[in-house]
């Protein structure tokens, strides 16, 4: 992609990341999950949409939206997880005890990552290297 012709912003100002959508048909099954995950909080329900953040209030957040249908292809954009305080073999552990399973979106035996999905399948990689060994 030639970004060549794409003329820079003088002001210094860019756009960041407010928030990160997760569709759901149970989004309060969606919540709990990721609030276990990744020792997050609810920290607004509006409209049916649930906002989960990290305890400290610091962003971005996750929006869980309720939709009638259930996922059926494999998501275009997916988080990536690093284990924290643990090895990535016992996170993996304690991601699949917390209801995510392994998913196989063609990505090889060789690769350094494993794909999992939520409870409700929307996929999410857990990276080989823990946040310790970065």
């Amino acid at each position: 992609m030639d970004l060549s012709g794409v003329t820079k912003n003088n002001d210094n100002m860019t756009s960041r990341i407010a928030a990160v959508a997760i569709d759901a048909i149970d989004p309060h099954l969606v919540v709990e999950f990721w609030c276990a995950v990744l020792d997050w909080k609810v920290v607004e329900e509006d409209a049916g949409i649930i906002s989960i953040a990290p305890k400290d209030g610091a962003w971005p957040t996750i929006d869980i939206v309720p939709v009638p249908e259930s996922k059926t292809l494999k998501n275009r954009l997916h988080l990536d997880l690093r284990a924290d305080g643990v090895t990535t073999e016992r996170e993996l552990e304690r991601l699949i005890s917390l209801g995510a399973s392994r998913v196989d979106v063609g990505q090889g035996q060789d690769v350094s990552w494993v794909v999992l999905g939520d409870p409700e399948g929307n996929e999410f990689c857990l990276l080989s290297r823990s946040v310790q060994d970065l």
